[in-house]
């Protein structure tokens, strides 16, 4: 009735007997189109378990090389993969866990220029990246195009979560209307973050992605989870839609893509 080979029932068994999931639900998995936004700390383990959960159709987007000092966090590399692409690395690795996957692969990034007609080739976008112009282009076109934004970050031992949703929720910018100034928040290069705790946000990344893929569970729509690794505390905070939001609100100053390397400059 699905369409699963003898080999793809054995492989979903553990999905498929879950009355919330089954056959129905591995299908919706396997039709399913995810474009993961950097692979590296956050995209590592969310190409991992959305490749291992089945779902068909994979896009992952990314310019860099593989670096030595990505090993720590980014386990979708290994060292015979330093100096290779991280997006032909990646698929290689997703390949490996299931042949069937359809793995894109985009060795650029992503634009003001090229954003739109990417996107709109998945359903749901997993922000992954690791820099302000990059999350507020992901948030904007994702408004546009009314895709869901699964969105997570890290910083040394503390990392967050949410789920971006047009017209059901808020949107990034409801929560950081403006960029921090250049300087003022450190890069990982330059502050560090624990190698284990971008594995923890990604795997929240992921499993949000699933439940919007199944139509199941309590999305992270409007709330922000908090994650401390010191503490190992999680905390949630509701997040509401700004009503003077540029992007989302009633009367939006932001109708288009703007120049964003230029408004995190600022």
């Amino acid at each position: 009735m699905f369409n699963f080979s003898e080999d793809q029932i054995k492989r979903y068994s553990r999905h498929i007997i879950l009355p919330e999931v089954g056959g129905s639900g591995q299908k919706k998995i396997k039709d399913a189109k995810v474009l993961c936004v950097g692979v590296g700390g956050l995209g590592s383990p969310v190409a991992f378990y959305l490749s291992a959960a089945g779902v068909g159709t994979l896009g992952l987007i990314d310019m860099d090389k593989v670096e030595l000092s990505n090993l720590q966090r980014q386990i979708i590399h290994s060292s015979k993969d330093i100096d290779k692409l991280k997006v032909e690395s990646a698929k290689k690795k997703i390949n490996d866990i299931n042949p069937d996957i359809n793995v894109i692969t985009y060795n650029e990034r992503l634009t003001s220029k090229n954003v739109k007609d990417i996107i709109k080739k998945y359903d749901i976008v997993v922000d992954g990246c690791d820099n302000f112009a990059t999350r507020y282009l992901v948030n904007d076109a994702c408004f546009f195009a009314k895709k869901p934004n699964v969105y997570g970050s890290v910083f040394r031992f503390e990392g967050r979560a949410t789920v971006f949703k047009p017209d059901e929720g808020p949107c990034y910018r409801c929560l950081h209307p403006f960029p921090p100034p250049p300087g003022e928040v450190p890069s990982c290069q330059e502050a560090g973050v624990l190698g284990v705790l971008p594995g923890v946000i990604g795997l929240f990344q992921a499993t949000e992605t699933l439940k919007l893929i199944l139509g199941i569970g309590k999305s992270l729509v409007g709330r922000l989870a908090l994650y401390d690794a010191l503490d190992l505390t999680l905390r949630e905070v509701k997040i509401k839609k700004d009503p003077n939001c540029p992007l989302c609100s009633s009367k939006p100053t932001i109708k288009d893509l703007i120049d964003y390397k230029k408004f995190c400059s600022i």
